[in-house]
């Protein structure tokens, strides 16, 4: 399934039972796309595991929807690393590109990102190259396995991903009939009326 945006400019493809690629051990669902011209190739591409909470994929969505410039991005990683840090998530004291929610249940990093993630910049395509974007996961319980995996390609716009992040660390309730078994005693409960 694939859905193009009326310009050419950006996409969004269910490729779950075509391609399998895997963060962590997840399996990617949906790869999400933008370029800058409608007859060039994809400059940044992000990667979606079963699981990623909808809402923060649908923010994300409509964030790319509304830039007149879906393919660049201009505002440095720093919008990710304050986003975060305003919903009260933190950095590791270990590693400082790397920020988690308040119970070490999620988390995102800037690093180097594995070698399936694809991305439209020359030098992402060296090698020797290591290129550096963001990965976010959820592992309610460390070793357990991640309840989900996201990657954003190294050229993906920070100001996208910080959408993205800001819509994860909501502390807004969301409805859900089905709750992660993996979740329990890591989420707050509300009754619906």
């Amino acid at each position: 399934m694939l859905h193009i945006a009326p310009d050419g400019l950006r996409w969004a493809q269910w490729v779950l039972a075509d391609e399998p690629i895997l963060l962590g051990d997840r399996p990617v669902a949906w790869r999400i796309s933008a370029r800058a011209h409608a007859d060039g190739l994809a400059e940044w591409t992000a990667y979606f595991t079963t699981g990623v909470p909808p809402e923060a994929v649908a923010d994300f969505l409509l964030a790319l929807e509304a830039r007149p410039d879906p393919a660049h991005g201009y505002a440095g990683p720093h919008v990710v690393f304050e986003t975060l840090a305003d919903r009260s998530w933190v950095r590791d004291i270990d590693d400082p590109a790397a920020v988690s929610d308040p119970q070490l249940a999620a988390g995102m990093a800037l690093t180097v990102l594995p070698e399936d993630i694809q991305d439209g910049d020359p030098l992402c395509l060296d090698p020797a190259a290591e290129p550096t974007g963001w990965l976010a996961w959820c592992e309610p319980r460390i070793g357990r396995g991640f309840l989900w995996a996201v990657a954003f390609s190294a050229s993906t716009p920070h100001d996208l991903v910080a959408v993205f992040a800001a819509s994860l660390a909501s502390p807004e309730p969301v409805l859900r009939h089905i709750l992660p078994g993996a979740s329990e005693g890591q989420l707050s409960l509300r009754p619906t009326v």
